[in-house]
């Protein structure tokens, strides 16, 4: 007898119970992390908000924070620390959550997601036309911008330090990546 797998869907996905961890579906796989530490959240909240007031204030689309679902297909279902919708994707957002791809997904990594941010969600989110992702690694103190081509994410910039600079798709933000870090 042949072993099949079992592909879940945003049916399923709805299903599960709000235990404090965070569920999300990689391509009909269940994926399970913990809560982020407190660490993280300070992180997270300060990327926000830099970022939402930079769109805020320019009209330029619409900033949001997790826990959030991002459905890019109804068997790939993800929550990123922060996504932004420019002003042309601002249909994507339903009931549910954002339905398809956000302009920028940003993940914080964490010890228990490193793994999956640089290399599973990688993929999905390249797969799934986003066209920018940053990571924020807190290790390192930096982000890496990361821009899709045609071959997959390459790296645009990666901010440290205490200047001020912008990073795609922001031509303009004036981010100081030292201000991120508690």
């Amino acid at each position: 007898m042949a072993k099949r797998d079992v592909v879940l869907t945003y049916e399923d996905y709805a299903a599960l119970p709000a235990d404090g961890c965070r569920y999300e579906i990689h391509d009909g796989k269940l994926s399970v992390t913990p809560a982020p530490s407190p660490q993280h959240q300070m992180i997270s909240r300060n990327l926000f908000i830099v970022l939402h007031q930079h769109v805020r204030t320019r009209g330029l689309g619409e900033v949001l924070y997790a826990p959030l679902d991002v459905i890019l297909t109804e068997s790939a279902i993800v929550q990123p620390d922060i996504v932004y919708l420019d002003r042309a994707r601002l249909g994507a957002i339903s009931r549910r959550g954002i339905e398809g791809p956000p302009t920028l997904v940003v993940e914080v990594l964490s010890p228990s997601t490193t793994l999956t941010d640089r290399s599973t969600k990688w993929r999905l989110y390249a797969r799934h036309g986003v066209p920018f992702y940053w990571l924020v690694d807190p290790e390192a103190r930096a982000i890496e911008a990361l821009v899709l081509g045609p071959a997959g994410y390459s790296l645009a910039v990666r901010a440290s330090g205490d200047e001020p600079l912008a990073l795609p798709p922001f031509p303009d933000l004036a981010l100081v990546p030292a201000a991120l870090w508690p």
